[in-house]
């Protein structure tokens, strides 16, 4: 038997909007977010989930209970499933942080595992607990949906489904997209 995972970004927040970085911040869904969580359940209803995980973090919370109601599934959540700390530059806006550390985001944009945020958490850091979490939910009922976070799913992508190292090519990762892993 396949053991699929599908990792699905939550939606967006006002946040995304704003294109700040979140990291650990804990907005809740906007509108457009609640929207993309229901065309996220509706996609997934001939996925056959029979296990839906999310990170606590209320935007991927409140976007993974939006698909149990449509999928009839419980949320199970795991910590090790939250977005990277950024550290200090969480709620900072990209533009500004890429003005002041151009040479640091490229590198968290190619992601150096190496690359630790300011204040926060290590690309390295974040792939551990990834995916030690991932393999654990593999080993349970499949097909698995984990509904978590744009970082989380790059360094899924990267350690686990794309090949390793941050040449991996890596899909984009848009608010409620999902991806097979």
């Amino acid at each position: 038997m396949d053991r699929i995972v599908l990792l699905a970004r939550h939606g967006e927040t006002a946040d995304n909007a704003a294109q700040r970085f979140q990291g650990r911040r804990n907005p809740p869904l906007n509108d457009r977010g609640r929207e993309q969580a229901a065309e996220l359940a509706e996609a997934l209803r001939g996925e056959g989930v029979a296990a839906l995980w999310a990170s606590p973090l209320l935007r991927a919370a409140e976007t993974a209970q939006i698909v149990a109601e449509v999928l009839g599934l419980a949320v199970q959540t795991d910590d090790r499933l939250r977005e990277i700390d950024v550290g200090d530059w969480a709620g900072r806006p990209y533009a500004e942080v890429m003005a002041e550390h151009p040479g640091e985001l490229e590198r968290w944009a190619a992601g150096d595992l190496a690359f630790r945020f300011p204040g926060g958490e290590s690309l390295e850091e974040q792939k551990v607990r990834v995916v030690a979490a991932l393999e654990e939910i593999r080993a349970g009922d499949v097909p698995a949906l984990v509904v978590c976070h744009g970082g989380v799913i790059r360094v899924a992508q990267r350690a686990l489904g794309r090949g390793a190292g941050p040449d991996a090519e890596v899909a984009q990762v848009a608010n409620g997209s999902f991806h097979r892993l």
